[in-house]
């Protein structure tokens, strides 16, 4: 079985997240995709990060009506600051009669060279690749298990989720509707105001 490891904060998850997920599901040799959330991602600040549980059961929620996409808390447990290669690692051992490929953006292949051990993960596993807005596909002969798929691409982002939702502003159509519903009736994200 062949799995595709979306790894991200998803905070929030949203419809590009899964426009993505799916896309890659449906139009590759993968048999499911996982959407893995990471607790801290260590190239990124954690201050705005909500709590870990609070994004996987969006993201849970998100994706429990796709066979396709599954979410996984496999980092929860896992020390951190979350690498890649040691959730890679822990998996292979986990799960030894499946196959895991990385997913990721354009923008995440161009700075591969900073993450921890990128030499054995570009060895030993094929990476997806779709593209970003504003970084150009490379694929330099170190690159040799990377492939780009033509994934379709929203202009969205999470930061501006979070941004609308302090700002008062909806989010309608930006995630799911289920997602949606969620936010609109919870304290995630919202600024609390001065009294």
């Amino acid at each position: 079985m062949k799995i595709g490891l979306f790894f991200g904060s998803f905070n929030p998850i949203h419809i590009g997240h899964l426009i993505i997920a799916d896309y890659i599901a449906q139009f590759t040799d993968l048999t499911e995709v996982w959407l893995v959330v990471s607790p801290q991602n260590p190239l990124k600040q954690k201050n705005s990060l909500a709590k870990d549980h609070d994004r996987l059961h969006l993201a849970t929620i998100a994706t429990e009506n796709n066979p396709r996409l599954k979410v996984s808390s496999i980092e929860f447990t896992l020390p951190k600051p979350s690498y890649t290669i040691d959730t890679l690692v822990y998996l292979k051992e986990k799960y030894p009669d499946k196959t895991f490929t990385l997913i990721m953006g354009s923008d995440n292949i161009q700075s591969i060279n900073k993450w921890k051990n990128f030499e054995k993960l570009l060895e030993d596993y094929d990476i997806l690749v779709y593209n970003r807005q504003g970084y150009d596909q490379i694929n330099p002969d170190y690159l040799k298990r990377v492939h780009f798929v033509d994934a379709p691409l929203l202009h969205l982002s999470s930061t501006m989720i979070r941004e609308r939702i302090s700002q008062g502003k909806s989010i309608q159509y930006l995630v799911p509707d289920v997602v949606f519903h969620y936010l609109e009736n919870s304290n995630l994200y919202k600024t609390k105001k001065k009294t």
